[in-house]
């Protein structure tokens, strides 16, 4: 059955089933993976880290949209600072890495190092139910965020750590900026940026 793919903004109250979507959408992703090796406890720990990044952070400070079956958390440039995890969130992310806390905070930092430091909307993610894949979803809260960042007249930028998702960016007219890999052996991750397009490219 085909669900809705219109993007609705996320209130705290979709932590569980955003926290789901998540947890199916990333299973397969390398960096998720490297994050969380064990196959055993992926599932509950993918469950309980996207839901904590949700509620302490970016539903708090940034832009989230889902539809049925899938999710998108925007970070707009007066949202960046204060989207960083504080000192409870910090401690609550170790606790649900275990043993792979460190490697997360290299990667983060790592990632912040590479981050464009001009003002710019910033998706710090975007997944989809496998199981509704090709009904538009990501698409659909893709170009809601775009939209948003074009009406400000701000570039986007992204990081990918999936090469077979850079085509379905470069369609929204992503560009892969620079590509860099992530401390201790680490996935790639691929930088995209995207220039603002005035309603008549849209």
């Amino acid at each position: 059955m085909s669900m809705t793919n219109t993007p609705k903004t996320a209130t705290i109250d979709d932590a569980a089933p955003i926290g789901r979507t998540l947890t199916r959408a990333f299973d397969h992703d390398p960096m998720m993976r490297w994050f969380f090796p064990d196959d055993a406890s992926r599932e509950a720990r993918l469950g309980r880290y996207f839901t904590t990044i949700f509620t302490r952070q970016y539903v708090r400070h940034g832009v989230c949209e889902h539809t049925e079956a899938a999710a998108a958390f925007w970070a707009p440039p007066e949202a960046q600072a204060k989207a960083v995890p504080d000192a409870e969130t910090i401690r609550e992310l170790q606790d649900i890495l275990g043993d792979r806390a460190p490697l997360f905070r290299d990667a983060v930092e790592t990632a912040a190092a590479h981050t464009p430091q001009e003002p710019h909307w910033s998706l710090a993610l975007i997944g989809a139910d496998p199981a509704a894949q090709g009904q538009g979803h990501g698409a659909a809260l893709l170009r809601s965020g775009l939209a948003k960042a074009d009406a400000a007249g701000l570039p986007t930028y992204l990081e990918s750590s999936k090469p077979s998702n850079l085509p379905f960016y470069e369609h929204f007219g992503f560009a892969v900026r620079e590509e860099f890999r992530l401390p201790g052996n680490g996935p790639v991750l691929w930088g995209m940026w995207r220039e603002p397009r005035g309603p008549e490219a849209a």
